[in-house]
């Protein structure tokens, strides 16, 4: 139990930090990334103007934890480039669905003007996606003190609780234009790799409840084959080898996916106390995006 717990508090600081504001450029090459002031920033991706009506330009809304918060800007450039896209991020580091939740209060890191229905009935999202490595140690507020560590049979109920009333939120703030929620699926964790399959599982079950869908970037970040098997390497994909910035180790044809400190987050430059976009080309960070954006695409 000790141990948990000083895994959990060492978990927990590490979603409440983000990426380190080094100078090596930003994440992807052109275009140019989205500005961002802080985790917290609206990035407001404008779309180009139509080449043709069958272009689909969604309006599409992010939100989730520090894993959310590295992304952003990266999943902004790729939903703009491949649909044209429309995009709006709101993550905040540290949080878990219930922090998106009308009604919370001041039990919530997430402030009023940015939950998951308030920003729908001001953006009127064509697609909104979620994304949360699960929080299992307890900080979040308004998990009332439930973990996974303690108590995994209570921890899940109120996750499933949880993700079925913020999909009732953004339905009811939709009304007749309701977005479509792309729920996205963690990757591996090498502390908790069972807490990892079955918030996914929770994931997709809800989905199919409510008439949406999974995108599974979680396997993006895992080796071939092996779902739930955490790496730190894996081998450099065929887009990888064409762009060799994200080709991290080109002699052993592999990339990096997390730095040695941190097997939770994909950012390839430490975490600090203030949450923002990674800074860096973290090919894990790309993989997750791509994934992404293919599935907001298809839905």
């Amino acid at each position: 139990m000790r141990r948990a717990w000083i895994v959990g508090v060492l978990t927990g600081l590490l979603l409440l930090g983000a990426c380190s504001d080094p100078s090596d450029g930003p994440e992807v090459p052109p275009p140019a990334p989205d500005v961002s002031r802080a985790a917290t920033t609206h990035q407001r991706a404008q779309p180009s103007p139509r080449t043709s009506a069958a272009v689909v330009a969604p309006r599409v809304l992010y939100l989730g934890d520090s894993i959310a918060t590295e992304a952003q800007q990266v999943l902004g450039q790729e939903l703009r480039r491949s649909l044209r896209a429309t995009y709006t991020s709101a993550p905040y580091s540290g949080t878990t669905p219930c922090d998106y939740l009308e009604g919370t209060g001041k039990k919530s890191l997430v402030p009023d003007r940015d939950k998951a229905a308030a920003l729908v009935r001001a953006l009127h999202p064509d697609v909104v996606v979620l994304q949360f490595w699960g929080n299992a140690w307890g900080y979040t507020w308004c998990m009332d003190g439930i973990s996974h560590a303690a108590a995994p049979r209570k921890y899940f109920s109120r996750y499933r609780a949880d993700l079925r009333r913020l999909t009732e939120q953004i339905a009811a703030a939709g009304g007749e234009r309701r977005p479509r929620i792309v729920w996205v699926a963690q990757g591996p964790d090498p502390m908790t790799p069972d807490r990892v399959r079955r918030v996914n599982e929770l994931y997709e079950a809800q989905a199919a409840a409510s008439g949406d869908v999974v995108a599974d970037a979680g396997a993006a970040v895992a080796p071939a084959g092996s779902r739930y098997t955490w790496a730190q390497y894996l081998p450099c994909t065929a887009y990888e080898h064409e762009h060799p910035d994200y080709c991290t180790q080109p002699d052993r044809d592999r990339t990096a996916m997390h730095i040695d400190k941190d097997y939770l987050h994909f950012c390839l430059a430490p975490t600090t106390p203030t949450p923002k976009p990674c800074p860096v080309r973290s090919p894990g960070i790309l993989r997750m995006a791509q994934e992404i954006s293919r599935v907001v695409g298809s839905s």
